[in-house]
């Protein structure tokens, strides 16, 4: 390998592609990998991994999370959200931020120091304090102690509050649509599945509506276990139903509509309600609304795994481990960092199956359970990351799968032109409309 080989391999943008204990992407002979090629063969394996019997996907935090010009225009992960949340010090009855008042309260009365490091980066961990403080003085029979137990409990419904607004207002519901474009472009691609083959699923343990607001805007129809108009309820019955279209009316034959989607929200949503008085207590609205006590949501503590065994969510638990435990099942895992054991113990659980297929987009350079996957040397456990396309974007990163790696359907160019012309003629007939004139031209 000459020196000049070897100073083009070192500028070289750099992925890996591990199946089980082999990269297939790695650079061979001494020459560096171009990243398009390999793009290229990952986007082979995929195309095959997307025609298994049973696909669905699991998308975390990070699918939802985008950087523009260094500029936040999604949903921030959960450290610069602990982060901002600690590093802004609210007025006398602030609804959002802590004051000054309860952070001495809370140095004074409990001895925590909210701007400690293992707080600062961590709101996760902040909470498992705070949940941990509100069992024990809801126990206590001292009265000195209700002052603290209420500082406490309004700080909680505080962190509730930012992140509840976090996942529902920013760049994104102020005209920016990065984000929502991208949903768009996955389940654009996503839909185009043989009709033979059962409906894709996609699982999320985000709060946010982009998986709605992209299917809506697309015309894709789903079902979210959700029934009802007026009064939309959850109804785990709803995940067994199809949607079919008559071809013959005379002979009463049917077939599956192609574009259907399952979307399965494991954590709760931002516009879950729980109303009493009903079957089925738990309300989907159309829009987040304000009151915060009856929002149907698990937050980021320890306690997620004893949430989920309650209503709704042990019926979602049961569609995800269900549905990724059958025959010829492949799970595509994005923007998770696999920091919530108790949807990991479903997922090691699917990989007694020997059908069963793993395919995780995460840097390989993580430790922790992506350390632990990689030494399996498992050929059904796929890992994909590292560098990206550019030098702001990661290999892992949920724009790069859908823009380099998600296989293009066939029909992707006849979608990709009808949004044209939605762009170019709707938006122009829009502006002619809202100038009061026409374009004679």
């Amino acid at each position: 390998m000459t020196e000049q080989h070897v100073s083009e391999a070192v500028k070289e943008p750099f992925f890996s592609f591990f199946k089980g204990a082999e990269d297939v992407i790695a650079p061979k002979d001494g020459f560096p990998c171009d990243w398009e090629r390999a793009a290229a063969k990952v986007r082979e394996h995929l195309n095959d991994a997307m025609n298994a019997r049973h696909v669905g996907f699991l998308l975390g935090s990070g699918c939802s999370s985008l950087a523009k010009d260094g500029k936040q225009v999604g949903i921030p992960t959960m450290m610069p959200m602990a982060s901002a949340f600690l590093r802004n010090t609210g007025k006398d009855g602030d609804l959002e931020f802590m004051t000054q008042v309860e952070r001495d309260a809370f140095a004074e009365h409990l001895g925590i120091d909210v701007n400690a490091s293992e707080f600062s980066s961590n709101l996760e961990r902040l909470l498992e304090v705070l949940h941990c403080i509100q069992f024990i003085l809801k126990r206590s029979t001292r009265k000195e102690f209700a002052d603290v137990s209420t500082n406490v409990n309004n700080v909680v419904t505080k962190i509730t509050r930012y992140i509840v607004n976090s996942c529902s207002a920013g760049e994104f519901s102020n005209g920016d649509e990065s984000v929502i474009n991208l949903y768009q472009a996955f389940y654009r691609k996503l839909v185009y599945r043989d009709r033979a083959l059962p409906r894709p699923w996609v699982f999320t343990t985000n709060y946010d509506l982009f998986n709605e607001t992209a299917m809506d805007r697309l015309g894709t129809p789903y079902s979210n276990g959700f029934s009802g108009t007026v009064e939309r309820r959850f109804n785990p019955a709803t995940f067994r139903y199809s949607l079919a279209e008559q071809l013959d009316v005379s002979n009463r034959k049917w077939t599956s509509v192609d574009s259907y989607v399952y979307l399965c929200k494991l954590h709760g949503s931002i516009n879950w309600i729980e109303e009493g008085k009903s079957l089925f207590p738990i309300r989907e609205v159309q829009r987040p609304i304000d009151e915060q006590k009856d929002r149907v949501m698990i937050f980021p503590t320890p306690a997620k795994q004893n949430a989920s065994i309650g209503y709704p969510y042990s019926d979602l638990f049961r569609e995800f481990q269900g549905r990724i435990v059958r025959d010829q099942s492949v799970l595509f895992v994005l923007g998770y960092s696999f920091a919530d054991e108790h949807i990991n113990n479903i997922i090691f659980q699917a990989l007694t199956i020997p059908t069963f297929r793993l395919i995780a987009f995460l840097s390989p350079k993580t430790s922790g359970v992506t350390e632990a996957l990689l030494k399996l040397g498992d050929p059904r456990v796929w890992i994909i990351g590292g560098s990206g396309p550019s030098a702001d974007r990661k290999a892992h990163y949920f724009d790069t799968f859908v823009e380099k790696f998600m296989p293009e359907p066939p029909g992707d160019v006849v979608d990709t032109a009808v949004a044209k012309v939605l762009q170019e003629l709707f938006h122009k007939a829009e502006d002619n409309a809202s100038k009061g004139g026409t374009d004679d031209n």
